[in-house]
This record gives C-alpha cells, sequence and structure tokens, in this order.
C-alpha cells in the first residue's frame, strides 16, 4: 500500500474510535440528597408515587448517612401508602422503625403504620387479624408516644378497633346460636363481657349469653344478666328486651 494510502487509512481508524467515545452514554449525575428530597416531595404531592419512591430510594442507597435519609425512608412509605400499596408501606415503615426508634418523627411513622392495617380492616363477616393489628399499633403510639399529637387520634382508633373486635366475637356467638347451638356461643360471649367493656355490643352479648343460660337450663344465671342489663342499660333495645321479659316473669 502507497504511503499516502496507509496515511489517510490511519486517519480514518483515528476518527473512528474517537467516535466510539462520543458515542458511549454519559454517566447519570448522582444528584445531591437535597436536591432528590425536594424533588420526591414535589412528586409525591403531584400524586405521582412511582416516580417519588424512585427518587426517595436514591436517597437512601446513594445517601445513607445524610440527615434527609431518615425522613426520605418514611416517605418512600407513605408513598405506598398513599398508593394503597399497604403491605410495602408497613414493610417500609417497619423498617424506618428498626433503623430509628428513637427519630424525632418516630411518633408519625408510628401512626402511619397502624393507618397502614387500620385502612384494610375488613367487613365484619370476614377475618378481624387486620383489626387487631392495627389496634396493637395503636396502642404503641399512645403507649411509647404519649405526648404525641397523634395520641388523640390513636385513642379513638384503639376505640374503634375493640368495638370492631368485641362486634366479631357477637356476630360468631349469634350464628351458632341460630344454628341451634348455644354452648359454642358462650366462650365468646363471656370474651366480650371480659375484654371489651365500654363497646356497643355489651348489651347484646349481655343478652345473648342469658339466651344461652336458659337454653342450658340455668334460668338462674340467665335472670342475673338480664337484671343487670335492664339495670345497666336500660336506654337500649337490649335493655329494654330484658326489662320487659323480667316483668313478664313475675
Amino acid at each position: 500500500m502507497p504511503a499516502a494510502l496507509r496515511r489517510i487509512a490511519l486517519v480514518l481508524a483515528l476518527v473512528a474510535a474517537a467516535g466510539c467515545g462520543w458515542l458511549k452514554p454519559q454517566a447519570t449525575p448522582i444528584l445531591p440528597a437535597e436536591e432528590l428530597y425536594q424533588l420526591g416531595e414535589n412528586q409525591l404531592n403531584e400524586k405521582r408515587y412511582e416516580d417519588a419512591r424512585k427518587s426517595f430510594t436514591k436517597i437512601v442507597e446513594r445517601h445513607p448517612n445524610s440527615s434527609y435519609a431518615p425522613r426520605a425512608r418514611f416517605l418512600l412509605g407513605e408513598a405506598f401508602y398513599r398508593d394503597a400499596e399497604f403491605d410495602k408501606a408497613v414493610k417500609e415503615f417497619e423498617t424506618f422503625l428498626s433503623f430509628y426508634p428513637r427519630h424525632q418523627i418516630a411518633d408519625l411513622v408510628q401512626y402511619r403504620l397502624a393507618m397502614a392495617y387500620y385502612d384494610q380492616v375488613k367487613p365484619i363477616e370476614q377475618d378481624q387479624t387486620l383489626a387487631k393489628k392495627a389496634l396493637e399499633a395503636f396502642k404503641t403510639v399512645v403507649k411509647q408516644y404519649p405526648e404525641s399529637r397523634y395520641a388523640t387520634d390513636s385513642l379513638a382508633k384503639i376505640d374503634i378497633c375493640r368495638g370492631r373486635l368485641a362486634q366479631k366475637e357477637v356476630w360468631v356467638a349469634a350464628y351458632y346460636i341460630n344454628q341451634g347451638n348455644p354452648s359454642a356461643a358462650r366462650q365468646r360471649l363471656e370474651l366480650v363481657l371480659k375484654d371489651y367493656v365500654r363497646t356497643l355490643v355489651y348489651p347484646e352479648a349481655l343478652w345473648l349469653l342469658a339466651e344461652v343460660n336458659n337454653a342450658e337450663g340455668k334460668p338462674d344465671a340467665a335472670k342475673e344478666l338480664l337484671n343487670r342489663l335492664a339495670a345497666e342499660f336500660p336506654y337500649t333495645d337490649f335493655g329494654r328486651r330484658a326489662a320487659q321479659r323480667l316483668s313478664a316473669q313475675r
């Protein structure tokens, strides 16, 4: 090959090699934690939950020692919560609490964890495991963070969860009675009278347990429950029923 052609081939080879470098994708810069946090907050407020989760995940993974990392971990869970992906939200909230149990927003995270269970509570005819988990989580808010701004609402939610669990026990007991098996209802009704005082279904539990005692040939025990029902809950339908039955028995 003539020298001139060799020089041209060499130049072309160098140009081609340089061109390959130009074609390589540029590395994506790692944004500072502060910028990622602001970006994630904006995305969260705009309900772009998946984008928000990506931003907060980058903080957690790339800036784990940043002051923004704990709040990013919480907002990662919050983005799942607002997107109704409650199981994933619970996992993130629990991870936060294991990493930062004394963080200044730990009370908020514990409350959100409780709400993630609470928002999944099933109708009374279905399993109430989530109501039990919500109850325990709200109790933790009140116990560990009694001065928290979320303690008052947690107390209210505790009453609601207790009422739901008591209602479930009475519902099952009534089912057994209607199926002609009153003895199977006793344990559940006695549980309500023992553990779920001041719930709305308490008068009904007294009435049903009186029915169970009558069915089992224990009229004195039934009468004692009816007297209690008429005396303590005269304003309820079951209290009035008890008073009428006692009057008829005289």
